[in-house]
């Protein structure tokens, strides 16, 4: 049998007499790399050069260390994906590849990857449904064995066929439809297909390991074994930190702007008095609310006296230290600073905790400072947003920059003025 390997680093020797090819093999990073190069290309091209040499661990540690460095770079994710499948971890491999291509990473190869991880953890609807949407993609000779081995058989013979009527009779293509005669439980056209290219010898050994694979219950080994890749692989999942849903983007963080300036705009003004001639001044048509102007940071109001019972807000007032213990100079000066920078929007509490972890990791700079999640309701839609307070102004934007250049989502505000859609629930803090 023959089957283009998904994976699009590493080119593979033969596995139980199958042999493998790599016609979607794809090149390390172009160029020399030097101490310039950013951190994430860096572990980029450490990954690709461990996943050439089949070091599964290597390939995974230095890919996950440019996920997190640049989350939202879809070339990484794929990396990753390819990292994880290559070590057996389906589970992580499916979540991975379905986060490159919803960042923009839409390759036939990462979708016959993402169908052969659905399918070795038995998910054949789904792995199915996606083969489907991506026929006149995917080479035949690969679609076909991939629908086969996604519970499809007679589909992907049907494709093969027709294939093999219409000029594309190659070796890969009749050992395919061998494998799905064989996966279809048609062992004779398996055994007259196998012939044409397997040495007479050699067949029967060829049905035999077939037979073995085509049990009902051996989707995972069946898939481990066509991708030469270890089986069994305990698995615990992506790790929490790269999930694609903690690390927003700026596009993620302007949407949910503009609908919430839809959902709270200002009040209207006061209709202007009655001019000397008897009409009413022309009035400005209202500005379209944008990302910029929806959050702009306002301009300090005048000091009003507080009621000190209920809090007006969800934004936190940094906690009193302990009266046992000193408050650093620095950490004193950020606590009272009078804005915030919104990090992120999350659809659950635990979700923006856990970013906010991540957050601190990759700006160090917001050591010291408060964390505050405050809920929000957008349009019907319950939201958890993360921010980190104790900034003055000025650092506020300086901060949101910083964030920003390294392909985040930031905005800054004031503790003062609740955003809209603000739900006043409480005060919500972590540590600092």
């Amino acid at each position: 049998m023959l089957m283009t390997r998904p994976t699009p680093r590493r080119a593979t020797g033969p596995k139980l007499s199958l042999a493998l090819t790599s016609a979607l093999a794809g090149v390390l990073l172009a160029g020399c790399t030097t101490q310039a190069a950013p951190p994430a290309t860096l572990s980029a091209t450490k990954a690709e050069q461990a996943l050439a040499s089949g070091k599964h661990s290597q390939a995974i540690e230095h890919a996950e260390a440019a996920v997190l460095a640049e989350p939202h770079n879809a070339e990484y994710r794929s990396i990753l994906a390819s990292a994880y499948l290559d070590a057996g971890r389906f589970a992580s491999a499916e979540t991975t590849y379905k986060d490159a291509m919803q960042l923009g990473d839409q390759s036939p190869r990462n979708a016959l990857s993402l169908a052969l991880a659905l399918s070795a953890q038995g998910k054949y609807p789904d792995a199915a449904a996606l083969l489907n949407q991506w026929e006149g993609r995917i080479a035949t000779s690969d679609l076909g064995l991939a629908l086969a081995l996604a519970g499809q058989p007679e589909r992907g013979i049907h494709l093969m066929s027709n294939a093999i009527r219409s000029g594309e009779n190659t070796a890969k293509m009749r050992q395919n439809l061998a494998y799905s005669y064989a996966l279809a439980g048609r062992w004779r056209e398996a055994r007259l297909m196998a012939e044409q290219d397997v040495p007479a010898d050699q067949v029967g050994d060829r049905i035999e390991q077939w037979a073995a694979m085509a049990a009902p219950e051996a989707w995972h080994v069946r898939i481990a074994s066509l991708l030469d890749v270890p089986a069994h692989v305990a698995d615990a999942g992506q790790p929490v930190q790269l999930a694609l849903a903690n690390t927003p983007s700026i596009h993620h963080l302007a949407a949910e702007a503009t609908a919430l300036a839809a959902v709270d705009l200002p009040e209207p003004a006061p209709l202007a008095a009655v001019t000397p001639g008897g009409e009413l001044p022309a009035l400005a048509a209202p500005a379209q609310p944008s990302f910029e102007t929806a959050f702009a940071t306002p301009a300090p109001a005048p000091a009003v006296p507080q009621t000190p019972r209920v809090a007006q807000t969800p934004v936190a007032q940094p906690a009193p230290a302990p009266r046992s213990s000193a408050v650093p100079a620095a950490a004193a000066q950020r606590a009272e600073g009078t804005h915030l920078i919104q990090l992120g929007s999350f659809s659950s509490e635990q979700g923006a905790r856990r970013a906010w972890s991540v957050f601190t990791k990759r700006y160090p700079a917001l050591s010291g400072h408060e964390m505050v999640i405050s809920e929000a309701m957008v349009r019907g839609k319950r939201y958890w947003r993360v921010s980190a307070a104790g900034f003055a102004r000025s650092s506020a934007a300086s901060m949101c920059s910083r964030v920003k250049a390294s392909g985040g989502g930031c905005f800054a505000y004031a503790q003062g003025r609740p955003l809209p859609g603000a739900v006043n629930t409480g005060i919500r803090l972590a540590r600092r």
